[in-house]
């Protein structure tokens, strides 16, 4: 089986995360400036089989979408247009933030270690791809 790549996407920053070959279990990946993701997305898929992309959706508690899916749309085409073999899909990413800092403090991790926003964006990637995988 190949792997699930799952993506935090951020303005400045994209937490990636990805499963095992079995796709059971969620790893946090790295996080990657945005601008360098479809470069590092390309390395990666050279290395590794990726079945597909989970891209977080952010929504409103209203189930609008946030204003954060306007950047994310432009990416999702030029996603799709550089991998077209590789289908995309989305999860809801409400709350993964808050959930991703809770499970920092949770773990003991150092309140310097906290401080790094790409550490969140990590664990915020591998909520999302947890809970796809928990749906399907």
């Amino acid at each position: 089986m190949a792997r699930i790549l799952a993506l935090d996407y951020g303005k400045v920053r994209t937490g990636i995360a990805v499963t095992d070959e079995l796709q059971l279990i969620a790893s946090g990946l790295t996080t990657v400036e945005t601008k360098e993701l479809i470069p590092f997305l390309a390395d990666y898929i050279e290395k590794e089989s990726v079945e597909r992309f989970v891209v977080g959706l952010p929504k409103q508690m209203d189930n609008t979408p946030s204003e954060s899916e306007a950047l994310i749309q432009p990416f999702l085409k030029k996603l799709t247009g550089r991998f077209p073999e590789i289908p995309v899909e989305r999860q809801d990413e409400r709350f993964t933030s808050k959930m991703a800092f809770q499970s920092m403090l949770d773990s003991g991790v150092k309140k310097k270690k906290r401080r790094d926003k790409s550490l969140v964006d990590e664990i915020s990637a591998t909520l999302i791809l947890q809970a796809y995988l928990n749906r399907i």
